[in-house]
C-alpha cells in the first residue's frame, strides 16, 4: 500500500459522520457516511496533475467521486481541472476531500483553498472573462478589454518565498492574491513582487483595480 493511501486511510476514518473506511485497490479508498452515499476517493502523490493523468485515474476508476491530490505541493493543472469537472469528479487537496466527505458533496467539490475567492471572481460583473491556467492561477479579461493574470496564494502571512515558489512553479502574474481573508503579505512579499513586476494585494486593494478595468 502507497504511503498516500495509507495517510488517507487513517484520516478518512477520523472525519464526522464517517462509518467505515476500506481501501478499494490500488490508489482508491472506499468511504462510507452516515445518511450519505459512499464515497470513492483515489489519492494520488503526483507534484502536477495534468489533464493526461487525469484521465488514467478516470480510465481506471470511472466511478470515482474525488480524486485527491495528497502532496501539499500538488499543482492542478487547468486541463486536468477542466476535465474533471466535465466528468463530475470533486478535485483538490486531502482537506477538501475531508470537508466534502460528511456533505455528501464529494463529486462537486473543489481544492478548497482556492474555491471560493475564483467563484468570487465569477461573480464579478465586470470581469467578461476568465480562463483557468492552474488551481492557483487564472487569466481574466475585463469588461474595458484588459486582462490581467491573477496568482491565489493562500498562505496566513506570505513572505517572499511564496511569490517566488508562485512565479517558478506557475510563470510570471501581473497579481499575486493573498486570498486568506485574515492574513496579510509580509512586506518582504512585497518586496519580492515589485522585484519581480507584480503587485501583491489583499481583496480590497484588488477589487478597485478591477473595477477601473
Amino acid at each position: 500500500m502507497k504511503w498516500q493511501v495509507k495517510y488517507a486511510l487513517e484520516n478518512a476514518r477520523r472525519e464526522s459522520g464517517v462509518i467505515s473506511v476500506e481501501h478499494a485497490g490500488g490508489d482508491a479508498i472506499r468511504i462510507s457516511v452516515h445518511e450519505q452515499p459512499d464515497v470513492l476517493a483515489v489519492i494520488s502523490d503526483a507534484y502536477k496533475m495534468d489533464a493526461e493523468l487525469a484521465a488514467r485515474y478516470y480510465e481506471q476508476w470511472p466511478e470515482m467521486d474525488f480524486l485527491c491530490g495528497y502532496r501539499k505541493e500538488c499543482l492542478w493543472d487547468g486541463s486536468a481541472i477542466a476535465f474533471l469537472e466535465d466528468k463530475t469528479v470533486g478535485w483538490g487537496n486531502y482537506g477538501s476531500l475531508g470537508s466534502a466527505i460528511p456533505k455528501g458533496s464529494a463529486r462537486m467539490a473543489s481544492h478548497k483553498n482556492y474555491m471560493f475567492p475564483y467563484r468570487l471572481i465569477l461573480q464579478q460583473g465586470y470581469v467578461s472573462n476568465v480562463r483557468r491556467e492552474f488551481d492557483r492561477v487564472f487569466s481574466l479579461t475585463l469588461s474595458r478589454g484588459r486582462s490581467l493574470r491573477v496568482g491565489m496564494i493562500w498562505e496566513y502571512e506570505p513572505t517572499a518565498d511564496a511569490v517566488r515558489s508562485l512565479w517558478d512553479s506557475c510563470g510570471a502574474v501581473d497579481v499575486a492574491w493573498n486570498t486568506n481573508p485574515n492574513g496579510s503579505p509580509a512586506p518582504s512579499a512585497i518586496e519580492a513582487g515589485r522585484q519581480l513586476g507584480c503587485k501583491v494585494l489583499k481583496w480590497d486593494e484588488l477589487r478597485p483595480i478591477l473595477l477601473k478595468g
